[in-house]
């Protein structure tokens, strides 16, 4: 193994420690919440601190099993668009999102354990990406929906 296959190594460890960070951390805003507190709407947008949570699942399973795996968003039975991601039905809770939200952490990680960074995956609808592509993409979109999350609980409890 040379140097650069060590550099190789740490890079994949930190993507995947930062994409594990990021996904315990949408999960904890929920912490110590009530269903009717994490379905409040605080924003004009149809945001809410569990609907970004299943966005978040939608996203990964999108990123991680449609692009990577190569399954259809209507084989997976995934809603179209990252707009009705958010929407909740009315059975949805903390407890039955943040299932759904580890189930589809527990097979991103599967999908993605043989597969190297530099690997090609054709699942995408613009065209091929590298597996590198697809955890900074998904580091985006992590990093970007816990700051609303951490916004929407201070919001939540503020009041």
């Amino acid at each position: 193994m040379g140097s650069f296959d060590v550099l190789l190594d740490d890079e994949r460890t930190q993507l995947d420690t930062f994409v594990e960070d990021y996904r315990s951390a949408i999960e904890r805003t929920l912490d110590g919440l009530t269903d009717e507190q994490a379905r409040r709407q605080l924003v004009s947008s149809a945001t809410t601190l569990l609907g970004l949570l299943k966005h978040v699942t939608w996203m990964q399973r999108v990123w991680f099993q449609e692009c990577v795996g190569g399954t259809s968003r209507q084989q997976l039975g995934l809603v179209r668009s990252p707009d009705e991601s958010f929407r909740l039905a009315d059975d949805d809770s903390i407890a039955s999102v943040t299932a759904a939200h580890r189930e589809a952490c527990a097979t991103a990680r599967a999908v993605v354990a043989d597969l190297p960074l530099d690997a090609i995956v054709t699942g995408h609808r613009a065209g091929p990406r590298t597996l590198r592509w697809v955890y900074l993409q998904v580091l985006r979109e992590l990093a970007h929906h816990c700051g609303h999350a951490d916004i929407l609980r201070e919001q939540l409890l503020a009041v």
